[in-house]
């Protein structure tokens, strides 16, 4: 039997997207998922390393990461085993790119993202990268194809995957950012792009051993980590009588938290000192940041790492400590953590380790804290713009400013609370990662501290059904537009403690409330729900109060 050879090697991205390869997504793979989160990281990390040397022939090689294929020695097609995020959002990159280019980079370009047919070589004109057949031709139409993306603000979203969604979102905030840019950095970024960022492409002929490496590659173990070897420089350059003593101080605090968390808190402490999003190493930008403003290691251990430890503690875990009023900032604690990024957490840990005492002080600020990352969360602010506003909070909190000032970064300007509370009023529903977030912090300002959220699953659901079917009593109470128009809003949703059904959420209002929203006992364990279950009928009407009383509690929460 033939034995399976393993090929390992770094290409550069103009040499990826080019004949000597034809991705193509196998329908076992997930949908696409990388949000605007993701995709905006990959394009600041682009840019920051497209501008580090002065002229692009002396920059160094930037590496992406790795993809796994099974591909045929000498044979182009390839299917991704792992890098399928990856190698969509580049050409998707590079396909924004091109409306802010000459037309010759742009037909260039266009070599990159489609493979021109040559009847000599036995191949077609296709695109390079072929996603799964759900997505491909909403890819093809809206993504891959310049006029596509021009018209990128005219898709609605509300029928689309959610895979789909992602594409669109990402492909806006691609288009929108390099908007920002001029023509010279976006040429600068493709030919870096093209020339200096590589992939490690691993690619063997069958499924079993590429899912292996694939394994293999993404196994997590107890490497070493950043905090182990600045304990080793630290501790080290402490005079040996005293060593034993901070060596115990260092691993009670890391015992404190566990070593995930342990790791997780020089990274956030690095942000406090920095204030800007990291660009190296959490272990170069550390030194830099930290250590050459606090040389002595003694120093520290006593004045750095035992409260920012302390703080981060309470932080992530939601357990402040005061003689009266602790409960209070727990709650946006919890409510915080609820978030889908961490970037709060500096600023949290900088004031709780300054001023957490004053209790006052603190829930005055955790609840502006809250508010804020709570606004962005929901205008989907991404995380570029993010570490600049916390970097401004972190910066005011050091010098000392007046947080509550309206012209405070830790303040919302009136724009940003108008553009939240007109996102609120729209369909919620639609995206993916802010939908129960909202409605869990929803149900939490009506429960009036009551509501447990401690269950396996917790799930978002339609009142009035998103496909209601054509003989149901839904299409006689709705007309079809009344039905778009409030489907994915706040108040056709609720909570349930239970997987979707997709069958039961077409069933009448009646029969939802007699169980499906109910369960085995007969109520709800969500006000957001039970209040549902109190309407005798569900009717535009009834939507249109419902609606504007939940937006009045979430105005009121968030002080829009």
């Amino acid at each position: 039997m033939a034995k399976t050879r393993i090929q390992a090697a770094e290409r550069p991205v103009g040499e990826i997207f080019s004949d000597a390869y034809r991705f193509s997504i196998p329908r076992y793979q997930r949908p696409y998922a990388w949000t605007i989160e993701q995709a905006g990281e990959m394009l600041d990390d682009l840019l920051g390393a497209a501008r580090c040397a002065h002229k692009l022939e002396d920059s160094d090689p930037y590496f992406l990461g790795s993809v796994v294929l099974v591909k045929e020695e000498g044979a182009a097609d390839a299917e991704v085993v792992d890098g399928q995020q990856r190698l969509t959002t580049l050409i998707m990159l590079l396909s924004v790119v091109r409306q802010f280019l000459p037309e010759s980079f742009a037909t260039s370009l266009n070599r990159r993202i489609f493979q021109e047919g040559d009847p000599i070589k036995g191949t077609m004109d296709q695109p390079r990268l072929m996603l799964k057949d759900k997505d491909q031709p909403f890819f093809e139409t809206q993504i891959l194809d310049g006029t596509g993306v021009s018209t990128l603000d005219n898709v609605a979203t509300a029928g689309l995957t959610d895979s789909q969604r992602n594409l669109i979102f990402n492909a806006r905030l691609f288009r929108d950012r390099l908007a920002q840019l001029s023509a010279d950095e976006c040429r600068r970024l493709v030919s870096f792009m093209d020339q200096y960022t590589y992939l490690v492409v691993v690619a063997t002929q069958d499924f079993d051993s590429a899912y292996r490496i694939f394994t293999v590659l993404n196994e997590r173990g107890l490497d070493l980590t950043h905090s182990d070897i600045l304990k080793s420089e630290i501790i080290g350059s402490i005079p040996s009588d005293a060593q034993d003593a901070y060596t115990a101080m260092w691993e009670s605090e890391e015992e404190a938290l566990g070593r995930r968390e342990f790791a997780e808190l020089f990274a956030h402490i690095r942000m406090v000192y920095a204030k800007t999003k990291a660009r190296e190493t959490i272990l170069k930008e550390f030194r830099t940041a930290v250590l050459s403003r606090v040389s002595d290691p003694r120093a520290f251990i006593n004045k750095v790492l035992v409260p920012f430890s302390d703080a981060f503690k309470a932080v992530s875990r939601s357990s402040y400590q005061a003689d009266e009023g602790a409960e209070a900032v727990n709650d946006l604690l919890r409510s915080l953590n609820l978030l889908d990024n961490t970037d709060w957490i500096p600023p949290a840990i900088s004031f709780l380790s300054r001023h957490g005492g004053d209790r006052a002080g603190t829930l005055a600020f955790v609840r502006d804290l809250d508010r804020l990352a709570s606004s962005m969360h929901i205008r989907r602010v991404d995380v570029t713009q993010r570490v600049e506003r916390y970097g401004r909070v972190l910066k005011a909190i050091e010098q000392g400013d007046d947080l509550a000032h309206p012209d405070s970064p830790l303040q919302l300007d009136d724009d940003e609370r108008a553009k939240t509370l007109t996102l609120l009023d729209g369909e919620i529903y639609t995206v993916v990662r802010l939908r129960l977030y909202v409605l869990l912090r929803l149900d939490s300002t009506l429960s009036s501290g009551g509501a447990n959220y401690d269950h396996p699953f917790i799930t978002v659901e339609h009142v009035l059904p998103q496909k209601p079917k054509p003989d149901s009593d839904w299409r006689t109470l709705f007309t079809n537009e009344e039905r778009a128009y409030w489907v994915h809003r706040l108040a056709n949703l609720v909570l349930l403690t239970r997987r979707k059904n997709s069958e039961a959420s077409n069933k009448s209002f009646d029969e939802k409330k007699s169980g499906y929203f109910t369960g085995k006992s007969g109520t709800s364990p969500f006000p957001l729900t039970s209040q549902v279950l109190q309407q005798p009928v569900w009717s535009p009407e009834v939507l249109k109060l419902r609606q504007a009383e939940l937006l009045s509690h979430l105005k009121n929460l968030w002080r829009l």
